[in-house]
C-alpha cells in the first residue's frame, strides 16, 4: 500500500518537474530565436541558456522546428495551458460586444495583445521559412490561423450588425490587419505605445469595415 501512494504521488512531482523543465526551454529558445534568428540558434545554445543537457531538449520539446512552433504557441496564448485562444478571458470582450463596432474594438485589443507577444517570433518563423519545409508549412499554418480567426471575428460581427463590405472581402481586411506585423513596425520598431497602435488599429478596423 505504501509502494502505492508513493506511485501516486511521485507522478504528478515528476509531471510538474519536466513541465517546468520544458518552460525553461521555451523561454531560454523564444530569447535566443528572437535574439539571433532560426538559424543562428543551435539546440545547443538553447540547453545552454535552459540549463540543461542537449539531449534534454530533444526529448522535451522535439526537433529545432518544433522547438519554434512551441515557442510560437506559447508566444500566441501567453502560456502552456491547452486552451483555445478564443477561449481565452482576454478573448471574452469579442463575444460580449453588442454590435459590431463594439466586436472590432475588442478584437484591435486582442491583436494589440497578441502582437506584443509573438509579433517577433512570427517575424523570426517569416524570415525562416525559405529554409525548410517544415518551416514554409508553419508559416502556411499561420496565415491560415489568422484567417480563421478573422472569420470568426467577421461572422460574429454581422450578427451585431451589418457591415460595409460583403463577407469575403471583409475576412480579407480583417486578415491583412491583425498581422502581428503591424504591431513590429509601428510599436517595436517606431517606438508607438501600445495604447497608441490599439487605438489606430481599432480606428481603421471600424473605417474599413463599418457602413459611414
Amino acid at each position: 500500500m505504501a509502494d502505492m501512494v508513493k506511485r501516486q504521488y511521485a507522478s504528478p512531482v515528476r509531471e510538474e518537474s519536466a513541465r517546468r523543465t520544458r518552460q525553461a526551454i521555451v523561454a531560454a529558445a523564444a530569447e535566443l530565436f528572437v535574439a539571433h534568428g532560426y538559424a543562428g540558434t543551435s539546440l545547443a545554445d538553447v540547453a545552454l541558456a535552459a540549463g540543461v543537457a542537449r539531449p534534454t531538449v530533444t526529448a522535451a520539446t522535439g526537433s529545432k522546428p518544433a522547438l519554434l512552433k512551441l515557442v510560437l504557441d506559447q508566444a500566441l496564448a501567453g502560456d502552456d495551458d491547452p486552451v483555445p485562444v478564443a477561449d481565452r478571458p482576454w478573448f471574452r470582450p469579442v463575444w460580449d460586444a453588442r454590435s459590431p463596432g463594439e466586436a472590432l474594438d475588442a478584437y484591435a485589443a486582442v491583436c494589440t495583445l497578441i502582437g506584443g507577444r509573438a509579433g517577433p517570433v512570427f517575424e523570426v518563423v517569416r524570415r525562416s521559412a525559405d529554409s525548410s519545409p517544415e518551416l514554409a508549412d508553419l508559416w502556411r499554418t499561420l496565415q491560415n490561423n489568422r484567417k480563421a480567426g478573422a472569420r470568426m471575428v467577421i461572422l460574429h460581427a454581422q450578427a451585431l450588425g451589418p457591415l460595409a463590405l460583403e463577407t469575403t472581402p471583409a475576412i480579407d481586411v480583417l486578415w491583412l490587419l491583425n498581422d502581428p506585423a503591424h504591431h513590429l513596425a509601428l510599436v517595436t520598431e517606431q517606438g508607438w505605445s501600445p495604447d497608441a497602435y490599439q487605438e489606430w488599429l481599432a480606428a481603421t478596423m471600424r473605417k474599413s469595415l463599418l457602413p459611414e
